[in-house]
């Protein structure tokens, strides 16, 4: 987390995986992971990493930090050529603790080779699972359940005929959200959970000359990768010199419960995700907004950047204009520090800025993804009324949080919640708007609109496809660990 962040209200995004197999060796694999990560970016800015298959040999680089902070040109440069696999991550931790042990891919070696290992996701049963592998011998260098993956796949390696065998053993094991992408000496591997909570598909090199696993198509798009299709809930794809082959033995094993936030405010506007547009949903959850809560108004704003599509969707549908009411800084860094109160409660006039022109003396719509905890929600509407709204009607593109996720994103326990144990009025009140309108369950599991996707609504309901777990990874070690920047290398 960054400091900033740990001021603001915002929901933060998981991870982001990438993979690509080149059977002629002619891609520069450093220059297209690196590609690939940047398109990630807003999947996790707090760590990220690189690793790289020459010649049956994997190594790599990984660090706390932005793609462009981690990978400077000096280490580019340090990087091996000539790998016709690689593997890429960004990271923002749901599970473990803000250190670079936890920073993936996480390499392993063991006595049938090596493997690299990216995992989007998070494990319901992670604490158990490690406890039964430290009894076993393992020692953990970290404290994420990726980690637990990675040896649950060495362990079943020695039991299986290959690593697609191993990969479907581990399967049996672990519960909950989690998207692979697994490399090997000669494999590239991608699985994702029989739930298919977290995004994942597959593109095509250029010439049919290899393969590319992405978390999102955005990052296809930026490697010149032609998209195929996502990967099936429950499926396992292999990439390798024979080309792509798939196991479905945990397809169908579970019904299909993607996160509704990929579209909502997770994924990329430009990505396409179970055969829908992300910004395609946006714009029906702005339509719906519009249907389900109609009001009188001059202008329609978007609270940037996840707030957009959907202000404009409401825009076209209430016929009401679409304006831009907000400035936002992009250039406020990780590292901006808020020492005082006084900063803290000043941190969203230096993100956001009101344009007084847009909405001065105006009947103004805001729309927004969510409300978490309510105080940014609070300080954004006092800026508009500071820069001369006459009225606020605040519209947010999801159902009311009131319940905390347990896969892969960091929506905080119920107690931080602000629409748990307070009405829709009260928390109108408290935000300070003058009426406030939040996207209904039905509308919110018709944002596919070209898929028959299922959603996992259980941070609105309680009712959740996978049942939560009974204990976190906090139990399983007693303090956090070194975040020395040594021996930085996989």
């Amino acid at each position: 987390m960054s400091e900033i962040s740990q001021y603001t209200e915002s929901l933060h995004e998981e991870c982001g995986v990438f993979g690509m197999y080149d059977k002629t060796g002619e891609t520069d694999m450093v220059s297209a992971v690196y590609s690939a990560l940047y398109a990630l970016q807003h999947r996790g800015q707090e760590s990220c990493g690189i690793a790289l298959n020459v010649d049956g040999v994997l190594s790599g680089y990984r660090d706390l930090g932005l793609v462009s902070e981690v990978f400077t040109k000096r280490v580019l440069e340090e990087l091996p050529r000539g790998a016709k696999m690689a593997t890429g991550h960004v990271r923002y931790a749901t599970a473990g603790q803000r250190s670079r042990s936890n920073a993936q891919p996480m390499v392993l070696h063991h006595c049938k080779g090596a493997m690299a290992v990216c995992h989007n996701g998070n494990l319901v049963n992670a604490p158990k699972l490690r406890r039964k592998l430290e009894m076993s011998g393992s020692i953990f260098h970290g404290t994420s359940d990726t980690e637990v993956i990675a040896y649950l796949l060495t362990q079943n390696r020695l039991l299986t005929p290959n690593i697609e065998m191993a990969v479907s053993r581990t399967m049996d094991d672990i519960e909950g959200a989690y998207s692979l992408v697994i490399m090997t000496h000669t494999k590239l591997i991608a699985a994702r959970d029989p739930n298919g909570f977290r995004p994942l598909c597959i593109g095509e090199l250029p010439d049919g000359n290899g393969y590319a696993f992405a978390s999102e198509s955005c990052a296809l798009d930026a490697v010149g990768a032609k998209f195929v299709r996502d990967v099936r809930p429950g499926e396992i794809v292999i990439a390798d010199r024979n080309g792509l082959r798939t196991m479905e033995d945990h397809c169908g094993a579970a019904p299909h419960t993607m996160c509704v936030f990929e579209y909502i405010y997770f994924a990329r506007p430009d990505s396409v995700i179970e055969g829908t547009c992300v910004h395609e949903a946006r714009l029906q959850a702005g339509r719906f907004l519009a249907q389900e809560h109609p009001v009188e108004a001059d202008v329609v704003i978007g609270a940037p950047d996840s707030g957009l599509d959907a202000a404009l969707g409401y825009a076209q549908e209430s016929g009401i204009p679409y304006g831009v009411g907000f400035i936002k800084n992009k250039y406020v860094g990780r590292t901006f520090i808020q020492g005082s109160q006084a900063q803290r409660e000043s941190s969203v006039r230096i993100k956001l800025n009101a344009i007084t022109s847009t909405v001065k003396g105006k009947r103004v719509v805001l729309v927004d993804d969510s409300i978490v905890r309510g105080t940014t929600s609070a300080r954004t509407i006092r800026l508009l009324r500071e820069a001369g709204a006459a009225e606020v009607h605040y519209r947010i593109s999801a159902p009311p949080f009131a319940h905390p996720c347990y896969f892969g994103t960091d929506i905080p326990d119920e107690k931080d919640l602000i629409a748990t144990g307070h009405t829709v009025e009260e928390i109108n009140e408290l935000v300070g708007s003058d009426t406030l309108g939040y996207l209904s369950i039905e509308h919110v599991q018709q944002l596919a609109i070209h898929s028959k996707c299922g959603f996992c609504t259980g941070c609105f309901t309680g009712k959740y496809p996978v049942a939560p777990p009974t204990e976190t990874m906090d139990i399983v070690y007693d303090k956090p660990l070194s975040q020395s920047k040594t021996n930085k290398k996989l």
